[in-house]
């Protein structure tokens, strides 16, 4: 399965974009403009009915902006995906949407269609059509948070695949010896490189409790423990996009996320993938995204007007 992914000419077009910590909610008009942007926290910790009820409660406010007689698609970007044809939410790092039938379960609350992805995608949609990735005929995005995830757009589409698994580097194997991951792996891309992962590992190695940011303040300011921890952070980098490189070698890397902001990325962390990918000279583009926090919730409304398509 793909996505289609001309940018649609529907009149409106609602965008949800459901993270682990916030939820936030978009309408686009007929020219692309946003006509309301709001966000709110992800009650992740009152559970599933909790989450979809805020789901569904920003999607009604939002329908509250089209203006009489015109219709509007909604879309969903999710941490996670759905399972083809059984229907239910596989592979999510907010662990209680998990095996729940997340799209029916709104489209009931609703009674109104709705269309769910995988947030990854919903970025490197929008990055690919409109962002730092436009142009490219190949994008691999990333983000890069509180986990690992990805998105694969190749041919005008973004590739969902047969499982709806394409792009899910952050749940390759890099270290089987490594820590134990949500999915059931050990040594998963996202334990090594994701802030969550850095911050368990700084703990496990130092005992000291602290936060992605601080952690990458501490290594510009000299903290041995610090630099020691962000020095590995880059070279995990390096080799695990090193090896994405060699398997995909993509016209350009776009990354977001809030560990796209790191400019050492851009760098040092761009200098050691190219070494680790395979070959001389690489020159894989590796770019900061353009649209910002904007990115997941605008490629999330896109694709509510352009579903996934079953695969040629």
């Amino acid at each position: 399965m793909d996505i289609e992914t001309q940018p649609p000419r529907a009149a409106h077009r609602i965008g949800i974009d459901l993270g682990g910590t916030k939820t936030e909610v978009v309408v686009l008009d007929a020219r692309g403009d946003t006509v309301l942007r709001q966000r709110r926290p992800t009650p992740a910790d009152r559970g599933y009915t909790a989450i979809i009820e805020n789901v569904a409660d920003l999607i009604r406010q939002a329908e509250t902006r089209i203006p009489e007689g015109k219709t509007a698609t909604v879309g969903i970007g999710i941490p996670g995906s759905v399972r083809p044809v059984a229907g239910l939410v596989q592979n999510a790092n907010t662990t209680c949407l998990i095996g729940r039938p997340l799209q029916q379960d709104l489209e009931a609350l609703l009674e109104r269609p709705v269309v769910v992805d995988n947030d990854a995608n919903c970025f490197t949609l929008a990055e690919s059509l409109a962002g730092a990735g436009k142009g490219y005929d190949l994008v691999f995005g990333v983000i890069m948070g509180t986990g690992c995830g990805g998105g694969l757009f190749m041919n005008g589409r973004v590739r969902v695949g047969p499982h709806a698994i394409a792009g899910e580097w952050g749940h390759f194997v890099a270290d089987p010896g490594g820590a134990r991951c949500y999915c059931g792996n050990r040594g998963c891309v996202e334990t090594l490189i994701s802030g969550g992962g850095v911050q368990r590992r700084f703990f496990e190695d130092t005992g000291r409790r602290l936060s992605m940011p601080d952690i990458v303040s501490g290594a510009r300011c000299g903290d041995t423990d610090c630099r020691r921890a962000f020095d590995r952070f880059l070279d995990d980098f390096g080799r695990c996009l090193g090896g994405l490189i060699s398997i995909l070698d993509p016209d350009a890397v776009v990354l977001g996320g809030g560990l796209s902001h790191i400019d050492a990325l851009y760098d040092a962390g761009a200098q050691r993938a190219r070494r680790c990918a395979f070959g001389k000279g690489i020159r894989t583009p590796i770019l900061k995204n353009r649209l910002g926090d904007s990115a997941g919730v605008i490629g999330a409304a896109w694709i509510g007007a352009s579903p996934p398509v079953q695969s040629a």
